[in-house]
């Protein structure tokens, strides 16, 4: 419903009221303390503790314990799940048998962080096709553990799946559930190259990842 205002000018009627006239006795350009007035003290406290008058006192200080407090607890929490990773995985998806350059990078920020945090480092490497197909296959491998080594890391385990068909993406999901990891360290080169799903990656995944660009 829509609501018109409007004003109207009420003529006022100054007939109705006496006239006042003023003494010229009291227009006087003395200071107010030397005019014949009687002097009296005001009932009322100073104009400076006027502040102390408010009628929302209360009022104020309930609005203040009102203000939520950060949970330090949640906090925390929070900042060891991202800072104290004991187990991370490397998955491996492109067939080079020398590693792709972003695959070298995530091998190694994943030796880097594991040697920080103390963590244990899985590889799996996935291809849809069977071994016997992939003829360069153990030259990868050799090279997985040729760069994990040159960053400080000769012990870690690593995972085959190959020949499960296209499905690189919940392969990554089920490692990283089947062994509780607390991080997966990724290249955004397999998500470009339609090797994995970012948006199924998303639902399987159970914990952080961390994805390194181009």
């Amino acid at each position: 419903m829509a609501f018109t205002h409007y004003l109207f000018a009420v003529p006022m009627d100054t007939s109705i009221h006496p006239k006042i006239s003023i003494p010229p006795s009291f227009c006087s350009t003395e200071s107010p303390s030397s005019l014949p007035f009687p002097s009296f003290s005001s009932p009322f406290p100073p104009l400076s503790k006027a502040r102390n008058l408010s009628i929302f006192p209360r009022i104020n200080r309930v609005g203040h314990k009102a203000k939520a407090e950060p949970r330090e607890s949640e906090v925390n929490i929070e900042a060891d799940a991202f800072s104290h990773f004991k187990h991370l995985l490397l998955p491996i998806t492109d067939r080079n048998p020398y590693l792709s350059e972003g695959t070298r990078q995530a091998a190694a920020t994943t030796a880097a962080l594991a040697k920080k945090n103390g963590a244990e480092i899985t590889v799996v490497v996935i291809d849809e096709k069977q071994k016997e197909s992939l003829p360069e296959h153990e030259t990868q491998l050799a090279s997985v553990r040729w760069h994990l080594s040159e960053s400080g890391f000769k012990e870690f385990k690593l995972l085959e799946r190959l020949g499960e068909g296209s499905r690189p993406t919940a392969i990554i999901g089920e490692v990283a559930d089947d062994l509780n990891l607390d991080l997966v360290v990724m290249i955004m080169e397999a998500i470009h190259s339609k090797h994995v799903d970012a948006n199924l990656l998303a639902e399987f995944i159970p914990c952080p990842v961390l994805l390194l660009p181009l």
